[in-house]
């Protein structure tokens, strides 16, 4: 059966298949499962109906709890229900999976798993969530690839229903939720005839009812419930051959093999894998490398979890296997081995496998990359166990060594790689470029996105790969065929064009010219150039901004249709007609202006790259090392942890950390206020000072996001030591004291809020925004010599701290955080630290204040000159109150103890 090929990611496959099931959607956004529910919601506005002819009731709840519980309550009442959730959100389910179970109930709950706080919060993937709730009778159901969400969602939903069991359906976090990939997809008539409608009509008649009323739920004693708990044993005997059914109904329509437990590899393997997972893709693309140079390896890739089915296993391992290693994604501390390893153990327990040496070994924990390389680790390891891949354990010495880097990916496959901003519109654009590269060619396509946790401002990197077969590498790109920078500072902070395969193209967004690109650009970049005949292009996209219309920081598209015409992917006349069909599509409802803008920006786009010549004497160039943040002075805590973590991470590098990088920091605390030596560099504009148009309101620190401005009172003395051409101005009622405005440019995000408060004199602003690069080092000493100047305990009386100026000359002690340019929430948070931060305690819920407020390495969070500031701890997002009130009740007991003993 020919099915339509759409480009889409892992969330989007599932809430496609699981909407055609549905009546109801009980929903509360989590990451990185909300999109799953916000597609929904959006298809149920426009009118979408599932294989029952109606729209799907979405409504949000309160919390994942109240989502739980109105899944329970609507699949009482005899509609089929679904919800989309991940990690503590899957957890704080829990106790309704038990009683959905229990009533036999047939809810599907998607997940996209995700690693559950421990130490510190990973939005990132694993499956330590959904291994906590293996015991609650839910079945279990993993898929390792989009196109696998699309085709078996449908099992989960279709087997609930006939078995009487509720699923988890899911897949990994992030690296199968936001993969987007080329996939086919279900046309609804074709979901429907498969399904059994008498399951159906027997699970509405079942339903709660007042005209054949019943009552479920009852309190049952000693003397019955063991009885009646053992009851439902039939159904989950029964589960795995139901589930079975449903794969091969699929596989008759598509052609696919799907089973319980699918094999891969050569028919007389010796070493075989058993996992689960977006690893299983990796694993296979390094299993034909592997075969083909003879190698007798092999894959087990588990489909349905739980009930965990023996017999199939069995079935689908080779006879010749002499040494298996399972591969979990989760770390159970204190357990003798992780689940699935266990699973397999009690599995192959009295089986003609009984004495095949069976390893354990853990991968992948807050999505940490999985590669070949890692893989053929595992297969050359026939000892260690327990074992970790992808990391160096040199503490407890478990994790296995891995050789270099393996290209295994088929040839002819493109590979891409672009370096942004957040917030910049990079990924937007890839997105849009995978799509209409997917939807419009016969080429395969994937793409993924790497980026960190601040809300904006950090590196992202979209990692594109295109070919004529398809694309099983659910790792990240690291040989590439095209790397694009679209912040010129990061030339000198990452190791990037050394990606490149010899003759690939680099494409830099910066407004420099040849001197220019002799100026900046560091040897090591110049010499890798020159070296491996790299295609070197620029294109300066701020200006084109400008020019177009679309502002400095709106180069996503000038950039997008500049990757169209170096990589010839597409036909230049073809990609740019492409382009502006989806920049109208997007765009639209913002009006003909808006549009006509983008159309503009794709035009400079493909029209404004330069080809540079690279000189020969770029070949004698030498390596200047990258521009890696060093703390020199400040706490021993702070510069340890600045120095030994912070500097690697913010280069991208922590890969390269071992264990015992972190043992100081093993319970997740770290120093406050380590923000202060990043120096991200990251605005294309900042404010400069003009003291003749300057009130001195401080209005313009007040409001200040990032604590980047700050007002300076300088005594005569001090004035007498300020660096060369600083502007001052004599203080408004404070006679001998000098006043200035001054600008961390390298912490700055641009955001302009500062200019726009100002309300300047005879209409001429006090603050102007100007060019970050031409005027940031002078802007900088200014700041740092601001620094070393006193805070005035006068100057604060003299205009009272609970005033806006006032407040202003205190210190704050939150500063440079990772929020968005102009945020909203961090100046009312700052000006807290500012009149209560040194006895402050702050229970931070999670959620976006937690990011900014404490996103690793960078903790923005910072201390007076006594060493007082804010203590800060993060529970969970739905217990704040509580974890906060948690700590008043410890320092009132402390309190009250050393009253005790005092008095």
């Amino acid at each position: 059966m020919a099915r339509k090929m759409k480009t889409m990611d892992g969330n989007h496959a599932a809430a496609h298949a699981s909407y055609a099931f549905t009546d109801v959607a009980a929903i509360y956004p989590i990451t990185p499962s909300s999109p799953m529910a916000e597609a929904s919601d959006e298809w149920a506005t426009d009118g979408r109906t599932n294989i029952f002819g109606h729209t799907v009731q979405i409504t949000e709840m309160q919390s994942e709890a109240g989502a739980a519980g109105a899944v329970h309550g609507s699949l009482s009442a005899g509609a089929l229900t679904t919800t989309y959730t991940a990690s503590q959100g899957l957890l704080l389910m829990i106790p309704n999976l038990y009683k959905i179970a229990g009533e036999q109930l047939p809810g599907v709950f998607n997940v996209s798993a995700r690693a559950v706080a421990s130490h510190a919060l990973s939005i990132f993937g694993d499956h330590s969530d959904v291994y906590a709730c293996r015991q609650t009778g839910c079945a279990m159901l993993c898929e390792s690839s989009v196109q696998e969400v699309m085709d078996l969602t449908p099992v989960a939903h279709m087997a609930a229903l006939e078995g009487k069991v509720p699923f988890i359906n899911f897949f990994d976090g992030f690296r199968t939720s936001h993969e987007i990939q080329k996939v086919e997809t279900w046309d609804y008539e074709d979901l429907k005839e498969m399904v059994n409608m008498e399951a159906v009509d027997e699970f509405r008649r079942h339903a709660l009812n007042p005209n054949h009323p019943c009552q479920r739920g009852s309190a049952q004693n000693p003397d019955i419930f063991f009885q009646a708990r053992e009851a439902c044993n039939p159904y989950y005997e029964a589960l795995p051959a139901i589930v079975q059914k449903y794969m091969d109904k699929i596989n008759e329509k598509i052609g696919t093999d799907y089973k319980l437990f699918n094999y891969y590899g050569a028919p007389d393997a010796e070493h075989v894998i058993v996992s689960m997972g977006s690893v299983n893709d990796t694993i296979e693309e390094t299993i034909d490398y592997m075969v083909a140079q003879g190698q007798k390896v092999g894959v087990v890739k588990v489909r349905l979890y739980r009930p965990f089915c023996a017999d199939a296993l069995v079935e689908a391992i080779p006879d010749t296997v002499k040494t298996i290693s399972v591969l979990d994604r989760t770390k159970e501390p204190g357990s003798l081995g992780e689940p699935l390893y266990l699973d397999v153990v009690a599995a192959l327990r009295g089986t003609k496998f009984d004495q095949v040496k069976i390893l354990t070994g853990r991968y992948g924990l807050g999505s940490k990359d999985t590669t070949p390389a890692q893989i053929v680790a595992v297969f050359n390891n026939e000892t260690k166990t327990p074992f970790t891949i992808g990391i160096n354990d040199d503490v407890t010495h478990l994790s296995l060594e891995t050789g270099a880097p393996l290209v295994t990916t088929p040839e002819g496959t493109t590979n891409c790689k672009f370096w942004g901003l957040g917030a910049d519109g990079t990924v937007g654009a890839n997105k849009n470029s995978i799509k209409i590269i997917g939807d419009n060619t016969d080429m395969y396509a994937q793409a993924y996105f790497d980026y960190d946790s601040k809300k904006s401002g950090g590196v992202t990197m979209s990692h594109l790969r295109f070919g004529h077969k398809p694309i099983k590498s659910t790792y990240l790109i690291h040989k590439a065929n095209f790397v694009a920078c679209h912040n010129p500072s990061y030339v000198r902070k990452y190791n990037m064009v050394q990606e490149l395969v010899d003759g690939g193209t680099f494409l830099l967004n910066c407004p420099w010219d040849a001197e220019g690109l002799e100026k900046h650009l560091p040897g090591q970049v110049k010499k890798f150039i020159a070296d491996h005949n790299i295609n070197f292009y620029t294109i300066d996209g701020v200006k084109i901004g400008i020019e177009t219309g679309m502002g400095p920081t709106r180069i996503n598209t000038i950039l997008q249709s500049a990757f169209f015409e170096l990589t010839g992917i597409i036909p230049a006349e073809k990609a740019n007609e492409l382009m502006k069909a989806a920049a109208k599509a997007t765009y639209g409802r913002k009006g003909e202006d808006v549009v006509m803008k983008n159309w503009a920006a794709i035009d400079a786009g493909a029209k404004g790259v330069v080809k540079v010549e690279v000189p020969e004497s770029w070949k004698s160039c030498t390596d200047e090392g990258l521009d890696m943040t060093h703390a020199t002075s400040g706490r021993k805590d702070v510069v340890d942890f600045v120095n030994n973590i912070q500097a690697k991470v913010s280069a991208q590098e922590g890969d390269s950390l071992p264990v015992s990088a972190f043992t100081e920091y093993v319970d997740g605390s770290t120093p406050s206020g380590s923000s202060a030596y990043e120096k991200r560099g990251i605005a294309v504009n900042i404010p400069a000072w003009n003291p003749d148009n300057c009130i001195q309101c401080n209005f313009c620190s007040y409001v200040c996001p990032h604590a980047v401005i700050r007002p300076v009172a300088m005594t005569a003395e001090e004035a007498a030591n300020a660096p060369e051409g600083m502007k001052m101005l004599d203080m408004t009622g404070m006679p001998g004291y000098k006043f200035a405005i001054t600008v961390s440019a390298l912490d700055c995000t641009g955001c302009g809020s500062c200019a726009n408060v100002c309300p300047g004199k005879k209409g001429e602003k006090a603050l102007t925004m100007v060019n970050m690069e031409a005027n940031y080092a002078d802007a900088q000493k200014v700041y740092d010599f601001g620094q070393t100047v006193s805070i005035k305990q006068e100057v604060i009386d003299k205009f009272k701290p609970t005033t806006v100026k006032g407040s202003q000359f205190k210190q704050p002690l939150l500063e440079f955080s990772g929020a968005c340019a102009g945020c909203g929430e961090t100046p009312y948070a700052k000006l807290i630290t500012q009149l209560f931060g040194d006895r402050m305690y702050i229970a931070n819920a999670t959620g976006c204040s937690s990011i900014w407020g404490n996103s690793s390495p960078s903790t923005p969070y910072t201390v007076n000159e006594k060493g007082q500031g804010p203590a800060w701890s993060n529970s969970l997002f739905e217990d704040n109150a509580e974890f906060g009130y948690g700590m008043l009740l410890a320092q009132n007991a402390i309190r009250d103890g050393l009253k005790a003993k005092v008095e």
